[in-house]
């Protein structure tokens, strides 16, 4: 075969092959049990599994980014992320500044205090105490809007917050309620306890910058796994409970 013939057979090869798609990059918060955490070097949590079940279906490539709450949000309305898997609530006001998936877990938010605490059984008793929530968080969008006469204290991550409660430095901490459970039941070692009742019915979805071209086929297999029992089996597993 003559050179050029060569050289145009495979540039015409080249044309008809596809593109490599781009590797996505996915926000993540450094832990969020038991939605996100290491655990012997691997990442794992029912968010993490959730996610890279719907992506390997996709034959998505992706990296995680790990940041801050308040970063993760920020990296999406600047497009420096191409999704987010982060325990992210779903509100009006964030609806404005990115998409979201249809919602994978039904949550709230739950006040921590020292287990030797019978001060603050509810959130009406935080008048005059100090409260630590996380910054960005919907316990901190809460706490500044409905809370007068509470010393609020900001943290950038969860465990911080619960670490002030435990050393007394700070009366109490508003949280999510399953990650605020569920450290009770396995690090809180005994000195912390949720008081009250569950607050501000919330749900839980992916985020993504807006018009980003994902949400309706992560929807499409988030369904399919609802359908055919993946779903509910992997619930099960991380929240020891059928989804409602």
């Amino acid at each position: 075969m003559r050179p050029c013939l060569i050289v145009t057979v495979l540039f015409l090869a080249m044309l008809a092959a596809p593109a490599q798609a781009e590797r996505l990059t996915i926000a993540i918060p450094s832990s969020f049990v038991p939605f996100m955490f290491e655990q012997d070097g691997e990442r794992t949590g029912f968010e993490v599994e959730l996610w890279e079940a719907i992506a390997a279906e996709n034959d998505w490539d992706f990296d995680y980014n790990t940041m801050n709450f308040s970063g993760i949000l920020t990296a999406l309305q600047t497009g420096r992320a191409d999704g987010a898997i982060a325990a992210i609530t779903v509100t009006d006001a964030r609806k404005e500044a990115m998409d979201f998936s249809e919602p994978y877990y039904d949550s709230g938010l739950m006040l921590m205090v020292r287990t030797d605490n019978d001060q603050i059984e509810r959130i009406e008793d935080l008048t005059g105490r100090r409260l630590a929530v996380t910054t960005g968080t919907t316990s901190d969008q809460y706490a500044s809007e409905h809370l007068d006469g509470v010393e609020l204290t900001r943290f950038s991550r969860a465990e911080q917050a619960y670490l002030e409660v435990r050393s007394g430095r700070v009366d109490a901490a508003l949280h999510d309620t399953p990650n605020v459970l569920y450290y009770i039941d396995t690090a809180g070692d005994g000195e912390v306890k949720a008081v009250g009742d569950n607050l501000e019915a919330q749900s839980y979805a992916m985020a993504f910058p807006q018009g980003s071209p994902l949400p309706e086929p992560f929807n499409a297999t988030l369904q399919a796994m609802k359908d055919d029992g993946r779903y509910a089996e992997l619930y099960e597993r991380w929240f020891g409970e059928p989804p409602e």
